[in-house]
C-alpha cells in the first residue's frame, strides 16, 4: 500500500506524531509518499522514515492509494489542487480544534491506518465546481471543492452582482459580494452569512448573498446541472475573486460563469461517522441550551 502525506506547516508540537506516524507506517510495510513542500520541514531532522516525493502536479491515477491531510479545513481543501482529477481518495486528519471535513483525529490515527489497509471505509463523491471566464483567471486551476466568492476589493461601496441561470436573468445582487457553494461549501462561509445546510450528495448549488441590501433577498438553491453566470458593477474597476482559499483580482467587466466540473472530489469517510454525527458534533446542530 502506498500513503501521501500532505500538510501546511509542520509545528513543533507536531514533531511527535510525525515521528510516530512515520513509525507506524514503516513498521506495517506502507511505501510513504510526501508533498515536497512539507518534506522541507523534514530536511535538518533525522527521522525513522524514508519516503518519496511529490508535487501538486506529479500525482496520477494509481501513483498512491491515499492520501492523508493533515490539518484542519484549509489544508483539506489544499488537497484538491493537488488529486485534481485522479480519483485519489483523501482523508482528512484533525490536527487543531474544528476540522469539520476530517473523518479522523490525530489521537486515533493507528485505527484510521487500520481501516485503510481493511478497507472498511466509504468513499463519498463530492460535487467540484469550475470557473470559466472571458478572461485569465485562475489559469493553473480554476476549480474549488468549496465554494467561489465573488468580493468587493478596495472600497466600502457594494458592488452589483447579476446573476443568471442557463443565460436566464435571475438577480442583481446589491451587496458585498456573492457566494456560490457546492454541498460541501454549504457549511462554510455560505452558512456563516445565512445559507442553507446541504447535505452532500444533494447535486445542487448554493447562492448566498453576502450582506444583501435588499431586505427581500434571501439564499438559493439550484440544480448543479444548471450554469450560472455573472456580471459585476461597482464604484471601482476590480472586485476579489477567491477559489476555496485562494484569491485573484478580477477586472471589472469579465464574464465569469460557474458549472459543474466532469470530476469529483473522492472523501474518505470512516465507520461509524457519518454527516449527520459531524454536524451534531462540530456545528451543535439541535443542541439544547435549556436549563
Amino acid at each position: 500500500m502506498k500513503i501521501g502525506i500532505y500538510a501546511r506547516v509542520l509545528r513543533p508540537e507536531q514533531i511527535p506524531f510525525m515521528d510516530d506516524l512515520l513509525k507506524l507506517l514503516k513498521d506495517r510495510g506502507i511505501i510513504i509518499w510526501m508533498h515536497k513542500d512539507f518534506a522541507e520541514a523534514f530536511k535538518n531532522l533525522k527521522r525513522v522514515a524514508d519516503f518519496n516525493l511529490f508535487d501538486n502536479n506529479s500525482l496520477e491515477q494509481g501513483s498512491i492509494d491515499y492520501l492523508l491531510s493533515l490539518g484542519g479545513d484549509g489544508t483539506m481543501l489544499d488537497t484538491l489542487t493537488i488529486v485534481r482529477d485522479t480519483n485519489i481518495p483523501v482523508l482528512g486528519v484533525n490536527m487543531g480544534r474544528f476540522g469539520f471535513l476530517a473523518s479522523s483525529q490525530k489521537e486515533d490515527i493507528a485505527q484510521t491506518i487500520t481501516e485503510l489497509e481493511n478497507k472498511t471505509y466509504s468513499i463519498d463523491k463530492r460535487t467540484v465546481l469550475k470557473l470559466e471566464s472571458d478572461r485569465t483567471v485562475f489559469k493553473h486551476f480554476p476549480y474549488a471543492l468549496n465554494d467561489f466568492v465573488i468580493h468587493k476589493k478596495d472600497t466600502a461601496s457594494m458592488i452589483t452582482v447579476h446573476s443568471y441561470v442557463n443565460g436566464v436573468f435571475l438577480n442583481s445582487y446589491w451587496s458585498d459580494g456573492l457566494i456560490i457553494a457546492t454541498p460541501t461549501g454549504s457549511s462554510g462561509y455560505s452558512l456563516s452569512c445565512g445559507g442553507p445546510l446541504v447535505f452532500p450528495g444533494s447535486k445542487s448549488f448554493v447562492l448566498t448573498p453576502i450582506a444583501p441590501h435588499n431586505l427581500n433577498v434571501r439564499p438559493a438553491v439550484i440544480s448543479d446541472d444548471y450554469i450560472l453566470s455573472f456580471e459585476i458593477e461597482g464604484r471601482t474597476n476590480s472586485f476579489l475573486g477567491t477559489l476555496d482559499s485562494r484569491s485573484v483580482t478580477v477586472e471589472k467587466g469579465t464574464q465569469l460563469a460557474i458549472k459543474k466540473a466532469d470530476f469529483s472530489f473522492s472523501m474518505i469517510r470512516l465507520q461509524n461517522e457519518s454527516f449527520m454525527d459531524t454536524i451534531r458534533r462540530k456545528l451543535m446542530w439541535g443542541l439544547d441550551n435549556r436549563n
